[in-house]
């Protein structure tokens, strides 16, 4: 196996491996001793889904968020400078897309070392195909404000880079504020303005639809416990 820094994605949710992940991520997950992870606890659940026998605590894990510096980073990519293989480990989904891994590929990029993303489920990508949106140009703006006049104004911005650049516009939100986002669109949004949402992808009860605006609140009122879980992607186009 090459000396890297392997990105490693993981599931969105309580989804078989198989389904989502290829065998080659296995073989290189085996022999990786050294994991930089969004979540200690979480990582540990996952390698040992990879490989029940695998000796988890034999191997070494730094704890990544917001809140680590750079010079940590830095300190944390030694084992790699000295030629052995790491792996970076997000919470869900593909590390380094809208995820603290970002800063890790940032320094070892900058230290010249290897780095590697392996395949995997993306939920930005997933959620962009499925909704039949422009997938030529697309943007990812994470969370949108809490306070009312400003998420109206940033819908309203958002909108307009659709109209005026043909821009599909991706956004998250949380299950329970869901209802509320809705009406903030249609409150702020011009009618012809198109809406998916995207959620549980790749998960039991997935859901990915983009309906016509009349009496959008039925197709999006979803009975469903797991959504509490996961958040949802709002896309416009």
């Amino acid at each position: 196996m090459e000396t890297a820094l392997y990105l490693l994605p993981v599931t969105l949710g309580d989804t078989p491996l198989e389904q989502v992940l290829p065998a080659y991520n296995k073989e290189i997950i085996c022999q990786i001793k050294h994991f930089i992870v969004e979540d200690v606890r979480s990582a540990r659940r996952f390698l040992k889904k990879v490989d029940r026998d695998m000796d988890i605590d034999g191997l070494t894990f730094y704890p990544l968020n917001k809140h680590t510096s750079p010079d940590e980073i830095s300190g944390y990519l030694l084992p790699l400078m000295e030629g052995h293989s790491m792996g970076v480990i997000s919470e869900a989904g593909c590390p380094a897309v809208a995820d603290p891994g970002a800063d890790v590929v940032a320094i070892a990029q900058r230290k010249n070392l290897r780095v590697i993303p392996l395949v995997g489920p993306s939920s930005i990508i997933l959620s962009v195909m499925a909704s039949g949106f422009n997938g030529q140009s697309f943007a990812f703006h994470g969370y949108l404000p809490i306070d009312p006049s400003e998420r109206a104004r940033r819908l309203k911005e958002l909108e307009n880079r659709i109209y005026s650049e043909h821009q599909t516009q991706l956004f998250i939100e949380t299950p329970y504020r869901n209802h509320k986002m809705l009406e903030d669109i249609i409150r702020n949004c011009r009618p012809q303005t198109k809406l998916c949402i995207a959620a549980n992808i790749t998960c039991e009860g997935e859901y990915i639809k983009t309906p016509y605006r009349e009496g959008m609140e039925e197709p999006f009122a979803r009975p469903d416990e797991n959504s509490l879980y996961f958040p949802d992607l709002q896309i416009m186009d």
